[in-house]
């Protein structure tokens, strides 16, 4: 697999051939900026509801966010600007970034791009009655889909939430009940 680190200093995307899903978050927050890994906050429940939702084998570490590579995940920004908070990206950054992540979906063919976040969904796409879970317009080749954001700060959705809502994400790129299948045809 090969390891991307499109856009430096800060955090790096994680991208590679023949993804299942690349999850996009709205922008690093202080810790993830500091240490450049994605979803550092010890709060952040990305890294346990993915393993929950079974993309991988055992819960990983933000520091082994490269593994995820293997698994068939992704991850990138909408905003690669780092924050104390979600609040202080501008909507003109997010507007911009559904653009970059609409050509980076064009560039390495997820089977589908999952954003993190509704709000920041609403705001970047100008899709402002979107709702939770699959759209019905794509991003390039791939399914789009929305989710909460993981942020331990976000208490609307709780981790079992989050798991039941990455299990239908999962189910819809590996119908067979895990097996990895190849990417959409260029």
């Amino acid at each position: 697999m090969e390891r991307c680190g499109e856009r430096t200093p800060g955090v790096p995307d994680i991208l590679g051939p023949q993804l299942d899903v690349l999850f996009c978050g709205i922008n690093p927050g202080a810790l993830s900026g500091a240490t450049g890994h994605h979803f550092a906050r010890p709060g952040n429940r990305f890294w346990s509801a993915l393993h929950g939702a079974g993309f991988t084998d055992r819960r990983l570490a933000p520091g082994e966010q490269y593994e995820l590579l293997a698994a068939g995940v992704g991850i990138t920004n909408l905003v690669a600007r780092t924050t104390a908070t979600a609040a202080e990206v501008e909507p003109a950054e997010l507007r911009a970034g559904a653009q970059r992540v609409a050509a980076v979906a064009l560039r390495w063919r997820p089977r589908a791009v999952a954003i993190l976040g509704i709000q920041a969904y609403r705001q970047a796409f100008g899709r402002p009655h979107a709702t939770i879970g699959r759209q019905p317009e794509p991003i390039g080749p791939s399914e789009l889909w929305v989710l909460p954001n993981p942020s331990g700060l976000q208490a609307r959705y709780q981790l079992p939430d989050l798991i039941e809502m990455l299990s239908a994400l999962r189910a819809s790129v590996r119908p067979e009940g895990g097996a990895r299948r190849p990417p959409p045809p260029a």
